[in-house]
This record gives structure tokens, C-alpha cells and sequence, in this order.
């Protein structure tokens, strides 16, 4: 059997987890670092498949990178010869939308086809489009070839009002308004903790880039330099996975550094389970406190509960002491790890979630002819067994992996190269808290 991880389960875990660097900052600096003058260097960078598919396509670019040391990344952007993305590298993760900012800038055309990664819906591409046309770009899309095509005429100017906070709409656009002349505003923006590093980057190399609120303030500077190699800040979704991990198996796990406040929200959920939660400095301790009592969740953009930490939540509710709903108003597609932990023998179920306004409150292009399944119900208590699983997505992955770690017996996880797209040395990690887990 190849591409699968091998786990029994069944075992308390504990121990200390050192995170590694954020994958949802890392790749935007990767993309960002190629318009600047110079060489790059980014430290903390996590060894992950989708950090290694983008430096490929990259290097299709022409662009040169090379590790340093094992975390420590140098990118030579002097290189960059081609304004074309390589469909087939492309096509495996949606960050690659993100290389229309350094492309433009630096050819004033370009091509791209359109974005992959996890399919968690439908991803509001327009929105992203409409932003790069207010400031100047030129869009089109050919539906036979799949590619966008984008030209330039001077340099990005004007503004842009989001009509929902798009994450990777306001990180594009950050870096497409940081080279020129003039001074642009981005309304209704995202405010992730990884925006605000990207901004940091920048600013570190030269840019002229400020926050207020949910507005950005971008003063166009001619170029980028950076002066000092830039840190990439911890995974705090892999926080969330480890702290749900050492709970559900009633153990005690320790995890750092972080930034207490990138942590906020989840932490005072975490407290809403009974769960104890240790804070000291940028470490973290949760642990089991002899029950676990269910908490009813809906996603909503930051600082609200990740989208990104539902599934992981899921799988704590099936461990809580009665019924939890989850209602999930990103994504139209988050809940494929339903039907696989049922595999396990958990109790969840879709049900109907009656909004006033779903127009208003889905982030997602909600359509009236379409029926969606945005929540479910878990009931916890019941005990989970062995089972072989496929992995669907990233997120789904983490959780199927904590259900077959507190589950008595054996399980097979098929597909383990999607979960090792974003959690560096998973099975290390997973092992020095006690569980018994082979790659195989």
C-alpha cells in the first residue's frame, strides 16, 4: 500500500509540540518575495508538499530558490523570465492565483489558469477579479483553454470596497497596490493574523502599507528590498489540530511558540468545553478535564471561528458529553470528513439550518436554486472504532487523523500526501506524544 498512514489507536496522548511555520503565511511571502530587488531569504518556512509545489512552479518561472538550511529558504526573484504559470503545478493549489501581483508588476501581462487546491466549494473568483480591474488590470478568461489573461497599462491606481472579506483577495491586492506611484484604499478587507504578517514583510522591505480596521492604506513605493531575513510566524491551525488532538485522547499536550491572541477565539471556545487551558508566554497547554461538554459553533471570517477549525471540532464534539451543532457559512463544501467518521462510528448528521438572511450571511456566492447542506449535529458519547479512510481535503484530513488516533483499534488513512500538504513532520510529531502511527 503506498500513500496511506497506518494508525492504532486507542492511546492517551501527551507531550510537548514544537509548531512549525504557518503554510497560509509562507506561500504569500514565497509569491510576494518576487517583486523584490535582490535576493529573499524567509526563515521558519514549513517542509510541506504545497510549499515544494509552488517552489516548482516558481522555478518554471525561472525564478531560483534553494534551502539554506532546513527551514531557511532563499529565493532569487532577479531570475523570474516567464509571465505564463505552468497549469500542472498550478492547478494543484489556489495560492497560485496570487502570482498575477508580481507578474503584472514586473511584465505587465500575464497568464494563469484557474486556481486548485482543496475543493471546498466554489471560491468567489470574481470578487478578485473585480478588485485587480478597479485598479487597473484587464482581465479575461478563456472557458476552452481554462486561463486568465491579464494586461497592465500603468501602474495600479483607484480603490477597491470588497462585498465580502475575501482572504486572498485582500493579500493579492496588497501586493499588486505596493509598487507604483499612487496612493490606494482597500475597503471591507479580511483581517486574518497572516494578512498583518504579509503586510509586516512588505513594510520590512520598503513598502508604505498601513491598517485601519478593515481598511488598507497602501502608499505605492518604485521597489522592495528586503534588509533582514523574514521570520514566518507559527501554523496556529496546526495549534488548534495538536490542542484538539491531546484533548480528544483526554491527554495533555503543550504547543508553542505562538502568539497567545492569534488564539483567542479557539481558546475561548476550548474553555466553553470544560477543557483547561494554560497560557504562559508563547506556550500553550490544553488538557482533558474529565469531560468534555458539547459547544455549538458557526463559522464566521476573523476574529470569528475559522472555517479551518470546524472539522478538527467536529471530532472533539463526538468525544462531548450531549449534541453540538456545527453551521458552516465560508465554504458550501466543508463537510466531507462527514461520512468518513461515521466510518469510525461516530454520530453526525446534516441538518437544516434556518437563516433570515443567507444572502447576507453565507461568504460564499449564495444562489436560491440550489440546495445546500451548511450544518450538521453531532451527538457525542458514542465510541469510535477502527476504519479505513480516504482523506478529501487538508482540514478533512487532521480530523480523520484525530478520529482514527481515539479510536480503539486499527485504521488505515488513504490519501496521505493531501494531509502532508500543510503539517510538516506529521508523523514525528504525532509520534513523540505516544501515538503509534506508520507512514506507509
Amino acid at each position: 500500500m503506498e500513500d496511506a498512514f497506518y494508525i492504532q489507536g486507542g492511546r492517551e496522548l501527551s507531550g510537548d509540540v514544537t509548531l512549525s511555520g504557518a503554510k497560509n503565511l509562507a506561500l504569500k511571502v514565497i509569491i510576494a518575495s518576487l517583486m523584490f530587488e535582490g535576493k529573499v531569504v524567509f526563515q521558519n518556512v514549513p517542509r510541506i508538499n504545497d510549499v515544494t509545489e509552488l517552489l516548482h512552479l516558481i522555478q518554471k518561472l525561472g525564478v531560483k530558490t534553494n534551502w539554506i538550511e532546513t527551514n531557511t529558504l532563499e529565493i532569487d526573484p532577479t531570475t523570474l523570465t516567464s509571465s505564463t504559470v505552468d497549469l500542472l503545478h498550478a492547478s494543484k493549489m489556489r495560492v497560485s492565483f496570487l502570482l498575477f501581483a508580481p507578474l503584472l508588476q514586473k511584465f505587465r501581462e500575464c497568464k494563469i489558469p484557474n486556481p486548485g487546491g482543496c475543493r471546498l466549494g466554489q471560491r468567489p473568483i470574481d470578487r478578485i477579479i473585480d478588485g485587480l480591474e478597479a485598479l487597473g488590470a484587464q482581465v479575461d478568461y478563456d472557458s476552452l483553454s481554462g486561463f486568465y489573461s491579464a494586461d497592465l497599462a500603468d501602474e495600479p491606481q483607484g480603490s477597491y470596497h470588497f462585498p465580502k472579506p475575501s482572504h486572498t483577495g485582500t493579500e493579492l491586492l496588497i501586493m499588486f497596490a505596493a509598487l507604483g506611484s499612487h496612493d490606494i484604499v482597500l475597503k471591507n478587507c479580511a483581517t486574518e493574523p497572516e494578512i498583518d504578517d504579509l503586510i509586516a514583510c512588505l513594510n520590512e522591505a520598503g513598502a508604505q502599507i498601513k491598517r485601519h480596521k478593515d481598511e488598507i492604506h497602501i502608499k505605492g513605493v518604485k521597489s522592495l528590498k528586503q534588509q533582514k531575513p523574514f521570520v514566518v510566524s507559527s501554523d496556529r491551525n496546526e495549534a488548534v489540530t495538536f490542542a484538539i488532538l491531546g484533548i480528544a485522547s483526554r491527554g495533555t499536550v503543550k504547543l508553542g511558540p505562538i502568539a497567545p491572541s492569534q488564539m483567542d477565539t479557539f481558546i475561548e471556545y476550548i474553555k466553553k468545553t470544560g477543557s483547561t487551558v494554560d497560557v504562559n508566554g508563547e506556550y500553550i497547554g490544553f488538557a482533558f478535564n474529565g469531560r468534555i461538554k458539547p459547544v455549538d459553533i458557526v463559522t464566521a471570517p476573523h476574529p470569528g471561528f475559522m472555517t479551518d477549525w470546524q472539522p478538527n471540532w467536529a471530532v472533539l464534539m463526538s468525544q462531548a458529553d450531549g449534541h453540538a451543532t456545527i453551521h458552516e457559512t465560508i465554504f458550501e463544501n466543508r463537510f466531507s470528513y462527514v461520512s468518513e467518521m461515521k466510518k469510525l462510528g461516530a454520530d453526525m448528521k446534516f441538518i437544516d439550518m434556518h437563516v433570515n438572511d443567507p444572502e447576507k450571511t453565507y461568504q460564499f456566492n449564495y444562489s436560491k436554486r440550489r440546495t445546500y447542506r451548511q450544518a450538521i449535529e453531532i451527538t457525542g458519547g458514542e465510541p469510535l472504532h477502527g476504519g479505513v479512510l480516504k482523506i478529501a481535503d487538508l482540514r478533512a484530513g487532521a480530523t480523520l487523523l484525530i478520529g482514527a488516533l481515539i479510536a480503539t483499534g486499527e485504521s488505515i488513512l488513504l490519501d496521505a500526501s493531501t494531509l502532508e500538504r500543510g503539517y510538516e513532520d506529521i508523523v514525528k510529531k504525532v509520534s513523540l506524544l505516544g501515538g503509534d502511527i506508520k507512514r506507509v
